[in-house]
């Protein structure tokens, strides 16, 4: 439905050689969902039971100024905790309570684990079970894990939204589920073209406040908005839903993709899906071309990062005509990211998981025009004359469906234009010292 791009390659990459990498790795750990997820869930609270490092981590990510009053907080572990002389448990219970008599709006609480946490086997479900009960029913608690032991920082909401599965009540109603926390902007956009084609009733997870909470069950269709929630799918399709596979929500190609899937599935005739989308993908192509003329041609590394990888390639390769030397994700969901990977035509290498030497020197081998990785390998990268792209920006920004699409290209095409105008600012400045 993208007569503009080019066909669909007669084969992607979905069964191309995966080259697995187990080694030391540069991501942030899951505690960092937290910052997207306190913002989305308006009545929720992430207490994170770890050390002053994840607050400090918290406070640094999440920029919020000292007087503001944030839904996300730390119990910090103390000497004592850490070496077993005080009850850990006790002390949580008395800090619960202590925040939920000060902050009356909290209706969902979540205990999130932390490296510190999980070294001392301290058991948060048992301690979310007890606290549920105690404080049943104006506030829910859960628990999950936001260590960053063997996860990445996405892995934090997918974590998350896997904890709220079961507490979802059931429901034998044909529905449509959008899973993955988007910007409230993003989100009524997607609400309101699916009204427009006539696709409902539709619930999001997460909700904006626990009232609003979806319900599950075997008639429940899951659209995904985001490739990293391969736990979360796997519990919802353990309670009976139905997952819609499709492209992601990226761009003109892969937001009208993901329409069409949902279009087949709730029998919206062709007619009326060209009549809603039409406008919408004319004003898509016509910003992301804007941004095209700086991207095309060029060649792009992907470090693994976000698990916004592969969608993303598929993106800047078709929609942006850029070369992807490698794409490389922290894991590979086949059955999520397959119809991306079919779209994205047989030569860039696929790596899962990391190790970051290898990488770098892969990177310094290929010399890409641009690089997606992480803050800790930027800075060293554009040093040595690599223009970088921070991964992190693509989860924090508004990328999503059709008014975004123009600013997701635009996010690649700045950095580039910024190693330009450097480059020429620098050639001035030579030639005013050679006429001095």
């Amino acid at each position: 439905m993208s007569d503009h791009l080019p066909p669909p390659p007669e084969t992607g990459c979905r069964n191309a050689p995966l080259l697995k990498e187990r080694g030391q790795r540069e991501v942030f750990c899951g505690l960092t969902g937290i910052v997207w997820l306190h913002r989305k869930m308006q009545d929720a609270f992430f207490l994170v039971v770890g050390s002053r490092t994840c607050a400090h981590l918290l406070q640094s990510a999440a920029g919020v100024m000292i007087f503001a009053e944030p839904r996300f907080g730390t119990a910090i572990l103390e000497e004592g905790d850490l070496a077993g002389m005080k009850d850990a448990q006790d002390e949580l219970d008395r800090e619960v309570a202590r925040l939920l008599e000060r902050r009356p709006d909290i209706r969902q609480l979540f205990l999130v684990g932390s490296c510190p946490s999980e070294v001392i086997k301290l058991d948060l479900a048992k301690a979310a079970q007890r606290l549920s009960a105690r404080h049943a029913p104006h506030v829910r608690v859960m628990n999950y894990s936001g260590s960053g032991i063997e996860t990445t920082f996405t892995q934090g909401e997918d974590a998350c939204l896997e904890a709220m599965v079961p507490e979802l009540p059931a429901t034998d109603a044909h529905e449509l589920l959008l899973v993955g926390a988007l910007p409230d902007v993003v989100e009524d956009q997607a609400l309101q073209l699916l009204a427009d084609l006539g696709i409902g009733p539709v619930r999001c997870l997460p909700a904006r406040r626990v009232d609003e909470m979806p319900h599950v069950g075997p008639n429940t269709r899951v659209a995904l908005t985001q490739p990293f929630l391969g736990d979360t799918l796997a519990a919802l399709e353990r309670r009976g839903a139905r997952h819609v596979p499709s492209p992601l929500p990226f761009g003109e190609e892969g937001t009208t993709q993901w329409l069409a899937a949902l279009a087949a599935e709730f029998g919206v005739d062709r007619d009326r899906f060209e009549r809603v989308t039409a406008a919408p993908r004319a004003r898509a192509r016509k910003a992301i071309a804007a941004a095209a003329e700086t991207l095309r041609g060029r060649s792009i590394f992907f470090f693994p990062d976000s698990q916004l990888e592969v969608p993303l390639a598929r993106f800047l390769t078709r929609e942006c005509g850029m070369e992807a030397i490698e794409i490389g994700t922290p894991f590979l969901h086949r059955a999520i990211a397959g119809p991306d990977l079919d779209l994205i035509a047989p030569g860039p290498t696929l790596s899962e998981g990391q190790d970051v030497d290898l990488q770098l020197d892969r990177v310094r081998a290929a010399r890409p025009d641009l690089t997606v990785c992480g803050l800790g390998l930027a800075n060293p990268l554009e040093a040595e004359g690599l223009a970088t792209k921070w991964a992190i920006e693509l989860v924090f920004t508004p990328v999503h469906f059709y008014e975004q699409a123009g600013d997701l290209a635009a996010l690649f095409a700045r950095p580039l234009r910024r190693k330009e105008l450097l480059k020429v600012g620098a050639a001035a400045t030579a030639q005013r010292e050679i006429g001095a």
